[in-house]
């Protein structure tokens, strides 16, 4: 036998053992979650040849899909990905929904860079977008996705961006951080990774960073709501490092739901961190109910068979009782870089969805938000 079949045979272990606990449904429901929403990324494909030649990492790992292809959602992405989800009709005559976990800001580097590096100053995304070519009706489609219910956002955060780390390096004239913020960018693998990442937003540099972590939450949530006139209710911390202690910090402010990982690894500062478990629908001490995703979607990253391998974790959640989480990151629908790679995963998203509705007919498209009300509810049984 291959070792590919033991490696699939493994996950599908996993998979049925991180499903076992938690809240469970009879019903057949299907979330589809994708992050980044609002985060500028790569902002063209000639800063990418730039930062190249300036020794830049850009290719590690599962960095180079996002770097050649991740972007700001022009109008034409988001034209053709509703088009693709308002095709699909569940049970009850519904689209397929998307709730884009959303950035709702981005670094204003223009201020950055007249203060000296010695203050930090954002823009909302709507303000970021309109400097990129394709944009000018793309905040618009944000509110028609969400009047029609094809595309309701929930928060990620105020920026995908380590603020306190980047701006330390910036004043210490970094050379890479530098000539990343020259192209107007972040998100390449620092030297000191993992102890440091940009691109986590909520990584403890020292316990101390709380204070300023918990100032970034309240600000972001409060621009949420300016932004698209609700509360948000769901939470997802940029690239996962999250100290628990903030969870108090979402409930204060209206979030009802944070994602994790089944075992998360929780940041202390000073490069500490520790291990905790959860399961879906787990209560925190603040209130927060956690959520995990248990099914993933990535047709942008090559070597396997998305389709069918997200069904597979689409029927080990449904026999486990369990809503299926899908996690389907932006990247995979973006064609400002590379319209190939949009084309390409909006084909394999109407596959999914179309194999979806032909495996089980009776499947329920919802919103993250909405499984937050059927959890707090109580339409769900243990």
């Amino acid at each position: 036998m291959s070792i590919r079949y033991f490696m699939n045979l493994r996950s599908d272990i996993f998979r049925n053992v991180s499903n076992i606990t938690g809240n469970r449904t009879r019903r057949k429901l299907i979330l589809l979650e994708s992050d980044d929403w609002g985060s500028i990324r790569m902002p063209s494909l000639d800063a990418f040849k730039k930062l190249e030649s300036h020794g830049l990492d850009l290719r590690t790992q599962d960095a180079e899909r996002y770097n050649l292809n991740d972007h700001l959602a022009s109008s034409n992405d988001l034209e053709n990905l509703f088009e693709i989800l308002n095709e699909a009709k569940d049970s009850i005559g519904q689209a397929a929904v998307m709730t884009p976990i959303t950035i709702v800001a981005n670094p204003d580097f223009t201020k950055i860079r007249d203060s000296g590096f010695n203050e930090y100053y954002y823009e909302p995304f709507n303000h970021t977008i309109q400097k990129f070519q394709g944009s000018d009706c793309t905040f618009k489609l944000w509110k028609e996705g969400i009047d029609k219910r094809l595309f309701v956002p929930q928060m990620h955060g105020r920026e995908h961006l380590n603020v306190n780390a980047w701006m330390h390096d910036l004043r210490n004239r970094e050379k890479k951080t530098l000539d990343a913020f020259n192209e107007g960018f972040w998100g390449y693998v620092p030297d000191r990774y993992p102890e440091v990442d940009y691109q986590a937003a909520f990584l403890l540099s020292k316990p101390d960073d709380l204070d300023s972590h918990a100032s970034i939450l309240t600000d972001g949530l409060n621009l949420f709501e300016s932004l698209f006139g609700y509360r948000a209710v769901y939470f997802v911390p940029p690239n996962g490092p999250f100290n628990n202690e903030l969870n108090k910090v979402l409930a204060e402010n209206g979030v009802k739901l944070r994602a994790t990982s089944t075992i998360q690894n929780e940041p202390l500062g000073y490069g500490q961190s520790r291990k905790v478990f959860h399961w879906q629908g787990q209560k925190d001490k603040s209130g927060l109910i956690y959520t995990i995703r248990n099914c993933f979607f990535e047709p942008s990253q090559a070597g396997k068979d998305w389709v069918d391998s997200c069904l597979n974790d689409i029927k080990i959640a449904f026999r486990w009782n369990k809503p299926a989480i899908i996690s389907t990151h932006r990247v995979n629908y973006i064609g400002a870089l590379n319209v190939s790679n949009r084309s390409r995963g909006l084909m394999q998203l109407r596959l999914l969805l179309k194999s979806i509705m032909k495996n089980w007919p009776e499947v329920l498209f919802i919103t993250s938000a909405d499984l937050g009300e059927q959890i707090i509810n109580e339409r769900c049984y243990d």
